[in-house]
């Protein structure tokens, strides 16, 4: 069962590791990001950031996508990471399971505007959040679980 998937584009930190998965009561990190999965100096750092006795897995955006879509996971708590809205809307397009998106950290730059103290968005990332949006998904921003949820339509 998919808790929450997180876009955050630190992928695995202290907040999420401790913070989020044990407000989700989850029991399993799965990080869905191309780029670690093909980095194993990256994936093993990102590993270590992981609560011991949580399952941590990484796995590239279409490995996760049959991951999440097959049998393998229905034992666990998942928690899903992704680095980006891009990869979160892939998510919500192709696996049933994600229906809750939570943004969390997207930092500033030149291109993005603030929308919270954790969160900036350029025009593509609000597209991505509507398309989100549309397919029925709740997406909403929050940097740490005991923040208020607030609805990411309402601010972009």
């Amino acid at each position: 069962m998919i808790k929450i998937t997180r876009v955050d584009e630190r992928l695995v930190h202290g907040q999420v590791a401790f913070a989020w998965t044990n407000s989700l009561g989850a029991d399993c990190i799965l990080v869905v990001n191309d780029e670690a999965a093909a980095d194993k100096i990256r994936a093993t750092t990102l590993k270590l950031a992981a609560p011991a006795g949580i399952k941590f897995s990484i796995k590239s955006v279409a490995d996760a996508i049959a991951l999440l879509n097959g049998t393998k996971t229905d034992k666990y708590k998942v928690f899903v990471i992704v680095g980006n809205t891009d990869d979160a809307l892939k998510l919500v397009e192709n696996v049933k399971g994600v229906d809750h998106i939570n943004l969390g950290n997207m930092k500033k730059t030149e291109s993005r505007r603030i929308i919270t103290n954790s969160l900036a968005v350029d025009d593509h990332d609000v597209q991505n959040i509507r398309a989100m949006a549309q397919a029925g998904a709740v997406v909403e921003c929050r940097a740490v679980p005991t923040d208020k949820e607030t609805d990411a339509m309402t601010l972009i």
